[in-house]
This record gives C-alpha cells, sequence and structure tokens, in this order.
C-alpha cells in the first residue's frame, strides 16, 4: 500500500520499504525503514533496531542518494526538513567541516578545538575575489562577498555574527577582522597597520568584559560592534569599536557557577610586587569576588592572561601610568565591595561594621587617591539640595550598601567605556571614509535555572536582532517578491513585535513598570510583580508560573523564559550620586578625575534615579539604527553541545538552535527563491554586451529576456522592474561578460594600428573636401538669389490679380444680398400675418362649442334628476297607499308602515338634495356664463389688435409695393370673408 503526500511544496510517496526519518526523544531524529502502513499511521524499523509506530505527518522521507560527507549548501538537498537539514550538519561536523551554506547565509559550528589550516594565509589566498559558493563554505567567503559588494556598490555593509552563549561567535569576529585586514590592510604612519591594532585590542576588551557564565567560559558580557573603515580605493583608513550594552551588575552580583570579569581574577593572580601594590591577594576574600565557588577556569592561567593584557595594552597605546591607574581602579573596586555597615548611634543612620571594613575603605581611598573621610560620607550620608540650603540625611546600612554597589558599577563602566575609547583613539577613525564594513559580536540567547535582569536584557537584545533577521531574509524577500509580480508562495514565520512590545513599549513594557517601580521608594519586587500580573492579564506572549510571588514567563521567539523578579528594582537602578561624582573628581589621581569630569548645572538639577533598562534600550535602539543603514550578511554560530568539549553533537542542542535562528525558514527561502536581483538598467548595462544586436531603442524588459535566454539560463524570472536570477546564474554571466571584454580588448587594439596607418590620409581627405564645400557653396548662393527674385515677381503679380478679382465679386455678392433679404421678409410676413388669423380663429371655436356642448349637458342632467324624483316620489306615494290599506287589515304590517315613512322621509330629504343641487348648478352656470362673458371680452381685445395689425400689414405692404421694382410681381389682395364672417359670430354671441 502506497501513501502520497506533500512536503514543503514536493510530492512524495511513502510505500513500504521506503526509508525514512521519525521523530526521537533522545536523538530528536532516527532513520529507518517503513514495514507496514494504515491510513494515519506507519510502522518503522529505525537503524537502532527499534519498532516505532509513529503518525504519517511526523514522518519525512530520507535521501538514500545524498553524498555521505553530505552537501556544502543546504539549498542542494533533495528533501528539506529538519532531520535533513540537521543530519547534513552531524555529517559534515564527523569530518570536520564546520562551516555550511544556507544560500547567502554561512552556519559555523564550533568545533572546540583548533583548526589552523583553516585560517591560515593560503585559505586566504584560495578565497580572495572568488565567487561565493564556488569554493567551500567558509566566513572567509562572507567576508569576501561583504568586501566586494562595497567597493562594487559603493554601500556600506555588515556582517552579523549571531548565536548563543559558547557558539564560538568571538573567534568568528576575529577570523572575520583578519580577512579584511588581509584584503584592504595599509599600514598607518607609525609602522602598526589599523587592523593589527583592532585585533591586538581583542584581549583588553576581553579582559574588562568577558566572564564565565553557566554556558561559555569566556562569554561576552557586552556587545562589540567594530566599524572597519576602508577609503575609495577599498583600504582600510580607520577603525572604530562601538560597544553596547555592558553587563554592570554583574560587578557587584555573581551568580553561582559563574564569575566576575577576568580583569578581577587576573589581577589577583598578578606577580607579586604588584600584589604588594594593590594590597591584594586571593580572589575568596572579597565579596565581590566570593559570591560563586568558581575561581579558575580550565585550562586558563589567569597570572599568564595578566602578562598577556599588559602587553595589549601596550601594544594599542595604552602607557604604563595609564595601565597601573586602570588596575589601581580595579582594585579599588574589588575593595570597595568588602566595605561593610552596621547602625549608627542615631536612628536611620550607619557606620562602618568593623575594622576590616574601615581598612579596605582606606584602601579603596588610598587607591583611588581622595579622602578617605570624604569617601566614608559619600557611601554613608546623602545631601539634599532645597531652596533654604542642604541637609544631610544619614542613610540606613542597606541605602549605604546600595550606595556602594552604585559607586563600583559606575566606576567600573566608565573605566570600561574608558579603553573603549583610548583603543579608539590609538587606532584612528577616517571620518571622510567612503564606506565601512561593520562586525557584530553581541552575547546570545540564554536561559538559565534562574534568570533574572541580565537575562531579560540579554533576551530583549536577541529578540532585536531576529526581528532584524526576519525583516531583511524574510519580509523583504517576499515583500519585494510581491512588490515585483513574482510567482512566489508567501513563506510564514513567527513575528516577534508583540514580544518587544510587551518588553519596550513606552507605557505600558515591562521596562516602563520597571522604572515607575523604581521611582517610588515604597516598591518592592513583589508589588512590581503584582502590577505586571495586573498589567499583562491578557497578553498571550507573558504569563505567571502557578504558585510563584515574583516569577513571570515570557514567550520569547526561542521559547519560554521565566525570569525571577526579586532583583530586578535593584539592578535597574543607576545611581548618578553627586557626592561620588564631587568626591572621584576632586581625586588627586588625574586618570580618575577624568573618569569624573565636572557636570553642567542643568545635569546637576536633574533627578538623581536613572534607570539601567532605559539606557539599554536606548542602546540597542541606536544598534539597530546603524544596522538598518547597511547592506547586512549573516552566520550563525551554532554550539554542538553543552559540555564544551570536541567531537561531540548533540542533535536536539542544535536542533533547538537553528529553530530559534530562522535557520530552517532561509533554507527554504534560499532554494525556492532568487538570491540574485538586479535593475532593469543595472542588467542592461553590465550584461547588455552579451547581445550585441539589440537596438537603442528597444524595451528593457525585452532586452533582459533576450540576454537570459541567449545565454540558455534556465528558472530566471522577469519582474516588473528587475530581472530574478538563481544562484550561481550571476557569476555565468559574470563568466561569459569577461569573455567578451577581452575579446572587446583585442579588437580595440586592432583598430588603433589602422587608426595610425590612415591619420594622414584622413587628415588631406578633410582638407580637399573643405575646399570643396566652400566652392559649392558659393555657387549655391548665386543659384539661390537668382531663384528668389523669380519667385518674389510671382509672389506680387499673384497678389494683385486676387484683389482686382475679389472687388468685383464682393459688390456683385452684396446686392444680391439685398435683393434676398426684402424678398424673404416679405413672404416671412405674409406666413405670420396667416398663420396668426388662423390660431385665434380656432381658439374662438374652440371655446363656444364648449360652452354649447356644456349648456346642453347642464339643461338634460337637471331634467333628469326633477324626472327622477317625480317618478320616485309617485312610486312612494302608491307604496305608502298599498301599505296603509294593508295596515288596516293587520297590525303587523305596522312596522313595513314605518320603513315606507322612513323612506318617504329619505325621498324628501332627496328631493330637498335635489333642490339644493339645482340651486348650486344655477349659481356654477351663472359663474360660467361670467367666465364666458370674460373671455369674451379678452376675444374682443384680440380682434381689434388682429383688426389693427392687418391694417399695419397693408400698409407695410403698400409701402413694400411702392418701393419695389417694377419687375415685382403684384400681390393678390387679402381675402377678408373669414375675418366678416368672425365678426358677424362675434355680434351673435354678443
Amino acid at each position: 500500500m502506497d501513501l502520497a503526500f506533500t512536503i514543503q511544496g514536493t510530492s512524495v510517496n511513502i510505500a513500504v520499504g521506503s526509508q525514512v526519518w521519525v521523530d526521537d526523544v533522545e536523538l530528536a531524529w532516527v532513520d529507518g525503514e517503513v514495514k507496514a502502513l494504515t491510513a494515519r499511521e506507519a510502522t518503522i524499523l529505525t537503524s537502532h533496531g527499534k519498532t516505532v509506530v509513529a503518525d504519517i505527518s511526523n514522518i519525512y522521507p530520507k535521501d538514500t542518494e545524498a553524498p555521505p560527507a553530505g552537501v556544502d549548501d543546504m539549498t542542494k538537498l533533495a528533501y528539506l526538513h529538519e532531520p535533513g537539514v540537521l543530519h547534513n550538519l552531524a555529517c559534515r561536523f564527523a569530518l570536520n567541516e564546520i562551516y555550511t551554506y544556507t544560500g547567502n547565509i554561512l552556519i559555523a559550528v564550533n568545533p572546540f578545538r583548533r583548526l589552523p589550516h583553516l585560517y591560515d594565509i593560503q585559505m586566504m589566498e584560495q578565497y580572495k575575489g572568488a565567487p561565493f559558493g564556488e569554493l567551500s563554505p567558509h566566513l572567509f567567503a562572507v567576508a569576501d562577498t561583504s568586501y566586494r559588494a562595497m567597493i562594487y556598490e559603493q554601500q556600506s555593509q555588515s556582517i552579523l555574527v549571531s548565536g548563543e552563549s559558547g557558539a564560538g561567535k568571538t573567534e568568528t569576529t576575529k577570523m572575520l577582522m583578519r580577512y579584511l585586514a588581509f584584503m584592504g590592510g595599509r599600514s598607518n604612519s607609525e609602522g602598526r597597520t589599523v587592523e593589527q591594532q583592532v585585533l591586538e585590542s581583542n584581549p583588553v576588551l576581553e579582559a574588562f568584559g568577558n566572564a564565565k557564565t553557566v554556558k561559555n567560559n569566556n562569554s561576552s558580557r557586552f556587545g562589540k560592534f567594530v566599524e572597519i573603515q576602508f577609503d575609495k580605493h577599498g583600504k582600510i583608513s580607520g577603525a572604530a569599536i562601538r560597544t553596547y550594552l555592558l553587563e554592570r551588575s554583574r560587578v557587584c552580583q555573581v551568580s553561582d557557577p559563574e564569575r566576575n570579569y577576568h580583569c578581577f581574577y587576573m589581577l589577583c593572580a598578578a606577580p607579586p610586587e604588584d600584589i604588594v601594590k594593590f594590597k591584594l591577594g586571593d580572589p575568596r576574600t572579597f565579596h565581590y569576588l566570593n559570591q560563586s565557588n568558581y575561581y579558575e577556569v580550565a585550562n586558563v592561567d589567569d597570572a599568564r592572561e595578566y602578562l598577556e593584557t599588559r602587553n595589549a595594552m601596550d601594544i594599542v597605546g595604552i602607557s604604563q601610568d595609564e595601565q597601573d591607574a586602570i588596575f589601581r581602579v580595579v582594585a579599588a573596586i574589588l575593595h570597595l565591595g568588602n566595605v561593610n555597615f552596621a547602625k549608627g548611634k542615631e536612628v536611620d543612620s550607619s557606620r562602618l561594621k568593623d575594622e576590616e571594613s574601615s581598612y579596605h575603605l582606606r584602601t579603596a581611598a588610598e587607591l583611588l587617591m581622595c579622602n578617605e573621610k570624604a569617601l566614608e560620607d559619600s557611601l554613608c550620608k546623602r545631601v539634599i539640595v532645597t531652596p533654604d540650603g542642604n541637609i544631610t540625611k544619614p542613610l540606613d546600612p542597606e541605602l549605604a550598601t546600595l550606595s556602594r554597589d552604585a559607586l563600583a558599577k559606575t566606576v567600573y563602566s566608565r573605566l570600561f567605556d574608558w579603553i573603549v575609547d583610548k583603543i579608539n583613539v590609538s587606532i584612528g577613525q577616517d571620518p571622510n571614509a567612503a564606506s565601512l564594513i561593520g562586525v557584530l559580536d553581541i552575547y546570545g540567547f540564554e536561559t538559565f535555572k534562574i534568570n533574572s535582569f541580565e537575562q531579560l536584557c540579554i533576551n530583549f537584545t536577541n529578540e532585536k536582532l531576529q526581528q532584524h533577521f526576519n525583516q531583511h531574509v524574510f519580509k523583504m524577500e517576499q515583500e519585494e517578491y510581491t512588490r515585483e509580480e513574482i510567482d512566489w508562495s508567501y513563506v510564514e514565520f513567527v513575528d516577534n513585535q508583540d514580544v518587544l512590545d510587551l518588553i519596550e513599549k513606552k507605557p505600558g513594557g515591562i521596562i516602563a513598570l520597571l522604572d515607575e517601580a523604581c521611582m517610588f521608594p515604597k516598591s518592592t519586587h513583589e508589588t512590581f510583580a503584582q502590577k505586571m500580573y495586573q498589567t499583562y492579564k491578557g497578553n498571550k506572549r507573558f504569563s505567571k508560573p502557578k504558585l510563584a510571588r515574583t516569577d513571570f514567563t515570557i514567550n520569547h521567539y526561542a521559547g519560554d523564559v521565566t525570569y525571577q523578579a526579586d532583583q530586578f528594582l535593584d539592578k535597574n537602578k543607576d545611581y548618578v550620586v553627586a557626592e561620588h561624582q564631587a568626591l572621584l573628581n576632586a581625586s588627586k589621581c588625574s586618570f580618575v578625575s577624568n573618569l569624573f569630569p565636572p557636570l553642567h548645572e542643568e545635569a546637576l538639577k536633574q533627578s538623581k534615579f536613572s534607570s539601567i533598562g532605559t539606557r539599554f534600550k536606548q542602546q540597542l535602539q541606536a544598534l539597530m539604527e546603524t544596522l538598518n543603514t547597511t547592506e547586512p550578511h549573516y552566520i550563525r554560530c551554532v554550539k554542538p553541545n553543552t559540555v564544551l568539549k570536541p567531537g561531540i553533537f548533540e542533535n536536539l542542542n542544535v536542533l533547538n538552535q537553528l529553530r530559534c535562528g530562522g535557520v530552517l525558514e532561509a533554507i527554504r527561502i534560499s532554494c525556492a527563491g532568487y538570491p540574485t536581483k538586479r535593475t532593469f538598467d543595472e542588467f542592461l548595462d553590465r550584461f547588455g554586451m552579451l547581445v550585441p544586436n539589440l537596438s537603442e531603442g528597444s524595451n528593457e524588459k525585452s532586452a533582459c529576456i533576450a540576454i537570459c535566454d541567449n545565454m540558455c539560463l534556465k528558472g530566471y524570472q522577469i519582474g516588473k522592474t528587475k530581472v530574478f536570477l538563481r544562484a550561481g546564474q550571476m557569476a555565468e554571466l559574470d563568466a561569459r561578460r569577461t569573455e567578451v571584454l577581452a575579446n572587446a580588448a583585442r579588437l580595440i587594439q586592432r583598430q588603433i594600428q589602422t587608426y595610425l596607418t590612415r591619420k594622414d590620409f584622413i587628415s588631406l581627405r578633410r582638407a580637399t573636401i573643405c575646399m570643396q564645400k566652400h566652392w559649392r557653396g558659393q555657387l549655391a548662393r548665386k543659384l539661390y538669389e537668382h531663384m528668389r527674385r523669380a519667385a518674389a515677381s510671382i509672389c506680387i503679380q499673384k497678389y494683385a490679380r486676387a484683389h482686382v478679382s475679389r472687388r468685383v465679386y464682393i459688390h456683385l455678392q452684396e446686392s444680391a444680398i439685398i435683393i434676398q433679404n426684402g424678398l424673404r421678409a416679405m413672404e416671412a410676413r405674409k406666413e405670420y400675418s396667416y398663420r396668426r388669423r388662423t390660431k385665434a380663429a380656432i381658439i374662438v371655436q374652440t371655446q363656444w362649442r364648449r360652452y354649447e356642448i356644456l349648456l346642453a349637458y347642464s339643461q338634460l342632467k337637471k331634467a333628469t334628476l326633477l324626472f327622477q324624483c317625480l317618478w320616485r316620489a309617485k312610486l312612494a306615494r302608491k307604496e305608502l297607499k298599498k301599505l296603509r290599506m294593508a295596515a288596516r287589515e293587520t297590525g303587523a304590517l305596522k312596522e313595513a308602515k314605518d320603513k315606507l315613512e322612513k323612506r318617504v322621509e329619505e325621498l324628501t330629504w332627496r328631493l330637498e338634495f335635489e333642490k339644493h343641487l339645482r340651486i348650486d348648478l344655477e349659481e356654477t352656470k351663472r359663474q360660467e356664463i361670467e367666465k364666458l362673458q370674460n373671455a369674451l371680452d379678452n376675444m374682443r381685445s384680440l380682434l381689434d389688435e388682429a383688426h389693427a395689425a392687418v391694417i399695419r400689414e397693408k400698409e407695410a405692404a403698400k409701402l413694400a409695393i411702392e418701393q419695389a421694382p417694377p419687375i415685382i410681381k403684384e400681390i393678390a389682395v387679402v381675402d377678408d370673408s373669414k375675418l366678416e364672417r368672425l365678426r358677424n359670430h362675434n355680434m351673435e354671441l354678443e
């Protein structure tokens, strides 16, 4: 029994004996052979010897002819589905092939081992200028594509390296910058190249911005966007490192089994002379480090890393004095963390807890080169500025501890910013750069057993990047196909805009609610959680776990993450304390005082509260605006296992990352779509030479079709304004174009030799032609003058004769018109007089006949009514007589008598009514006579007017006859018989 169904648009037949993929709890997908089929289920014998009964909808066919080593581009897979993609990545990973294309997107699987042969100079030479997809997948191919796109299209590019923590994003970023340095490297005036300075800055940034997390031993806790700037010749002219979203709360709070930033542990493992200088020791003795039991990282020597960091600082231009100042500040932060407070003598006041706290406070003041007493007061007291003066308010131990942590976070944040600015100054930026290539390295999606404010910010960042990926890879592709009317079936994806609104929307977002809660002194994490529960009760992306008081769950694009809101308020507060500002600005160390420059008066008047969440959102928005101005290229880094060891490929872990990153959707679009798109004019400018017989006035669309057909391209499509090509077709056209240009160059060389030979001949011929031209021009001017005189004479004769003829014609025409006007007027007056008399007679006749008929009808009607009344009265009397006779004979006829009496009364009433009706008729007759009399008067006046008009007509006729020439006929006398009859009739009517 065979069963046919469709998988991603391809009809596939599943029969007994077919090789298929079926889902598995441990391996995600396992291959097997179909042993039996029913209408909805299939029995499958897996390759591990298990018999599984699965639903037909959960079965995917296996490509038995696929190469054992897999394919280098996912779009080449016969079946595009999850198990096929996962199996292909696993096969390539087993052979140390860690890179795989999905169209223009590169998937990089972290091997957790060194592969130096993949990144040497020979490998860079191979990928230099090679068309994308011609060689094996590699991040050098992505870098080369972005570099050539920047050169040819003059548009800035960006490479977005994404993936979860431990996927190898930082190493990938390093290799990308190495290749860009190889392509566009140029030494600066000091002998060191710009790209070397960028690469050498990585150890410094990693020391102060990376830390060990649950998933990665060297996780970047900040976002880094490296701008490599190029001049118009494609050479590196400058660079800049933009950092985003530093995790400041890690300085004061570390969860087990994570570590604080590397620089703290490096400094504790420094050489003995530095340990004595900075008064440090075992990291277990410092509060900011001993919150976690992990002090060392496997295969990492903190002492050696310290020396390498100092060496890297030398290379990037940080002097020895500045280095000492930097580590002095780092040591001061560690000592600040050991300053504890107890209740003071006054209410709600605090003091140093013990002698140990006093020692650490004194040491921190010495390292920061500030006044010890002023430092203690800035931590234990707060000065409130009022119109009446300054008020000093003591702080309780809890608030003093928060003030201490706020100072530590602020100092470390400004130290990190100073290091980044110093590196940028050392590298040198080019304000006149023609274009740039940006490489983004930012932490990936995180979910732990305990997720706090940091994880919310990190996952919010990844939600933004995922939306950027969706817009460029999915939405932009589909919108362009729809706009160009290309045959394309929509690919649906989950849009995460509702999650972004839940987090960042203002007002109403989680960050806005958190800021509001932080500004109220009585707010707690429980009240903040209850506010969220009420606000987002109906939001499908937000949920409250059962029996939870402060936990909440957000449905991210990568899955559900439950956050604990216990520390949200403290971690979101970013105190800008004026006492801290003034204290450190007054430091005797110029380095420390430069970290805290004096604030303007406007800044001092502002509220001391500042939200880390809001600043986080603003920085992220600035990053997204920067990315939107560039053409993006994507590299998806994948972590093959959670134990961070080589040779292990965990299917469920990898599959979850592929789903979260949208790789499966990108595979389908890359295979089914058209990665290369050019407008008609660009396509013709670039490839019009391939069809030289095209006419200049031909339609652009038909010309593009002719070029593609001439090259025998298959599967391309023509839109409204663009040509859409399949993968590889652009390279085929470029190869043919290169061949045509080479032939053209040879032709030009041959023509130049011909030109040199004919040069003297052309010069002599030009002089001869010039002499002939002038002589023929002289002859032509003489001939033209003769022809002009002849033409002028003919023109004068023509107009003179025309003038004489026209005068004779006009005189004759005017005479004829005068005679015609007189005759036509006479005839018109005759016709008008006749019609007027006829119309008047008809009106008089109509009115008279109507009157006669109406009078006859009225007389007949009155006579008829009178006759009817008399006749009915006679009959009634006869009937009454009979009834009376019958009444004498019997009393039973009394009732009939009454009826007859009523009948008589009725007839009597009817007779009276007839009388009244006759009176009304008489009145109507009288009114009608008056109306006719008035009409007769009107007719008489009309008749008089007609008679006067006749007289006038006669006089006019006589006058016309007297003035007319003798040849005119005599006009017959008007017959007045009709007029006489009408006059007699009027007299009769009177």
